[in-house]
């Protein structure tokens, strides 16, 4: 478990796994396949209710990740708090960036992702897409404000929206 050391990763943490967002180490496991040892983290995600199982000498190069510093955080809500940047894209366009800034694990990128979608109660209605975009970029930004501050998700979402509500 030499690997796993190095890495900094211990049971019990909790770590952003970049396409997942925020889980748990639960487990260190050492499995033989095909006449090798591996190490692996067991990473569990309770909101997906999934299990995830990362050789430790694959983890850095996937992202995995602790979570963000106090210091990152603090620029996310910056971010949050700025002027929308809306691209005169076509949609599908714009979707994909999207998606590829969620799937980044990027706190900020996320950050971005949700300021970009958010809309006040006197602008227009989103789309389902867009809608479903935001959601996933506010939920994993809650989830990792969450483990970062030791409070549930329903209290960081409610956080995120008030400093969007004050932007």
């Amino acid at each position: 478990m030499a690997i796993a050391k190095a890495l900094g990763f211990e049971v019990g943490d909790y770590v952003v796994y970049p396409k997942h967002g925020v889980g748990r180490v639960v487990e260190l496991q050492r499995s033989e396949i095909a006449g090798s040892v591996l190490e692996l983290f067991v990473l569990r995600f309770e909101k997906e209710r999934m299990t995830l199982r990362v050789p430790t000498n694959k983890a850095e190069a996937v992202g995995m990740r602790k979570l963000s510093s106090q210091a990152t955080l603090t620029e996310a809500l910056t971010t949050l708090r700025g002027k929308p940047r809306i691209k005169r894209t076509m949609w599908s366009r714009r979707a994909q960036e999207y998606e590829a800034k969620i799937n980044s694990g990027d706190l900020v990128s996320i950050a971005e992702v949700v300021r970009d979608l958010h809309r006040a109660e006197d602008q227009p209605e989103q789309s389902y897409s867009e809608r479903q975009i935001y959601e996933a970029a506010i939920g994993r930004l809650a989830r990792e404000l969450a483990a970062m501050e030791n409070i549930d998700e329903p209290a960081a979402q409610l956080k995120i929206e008030q400093v969007l509500k004050a932007a």
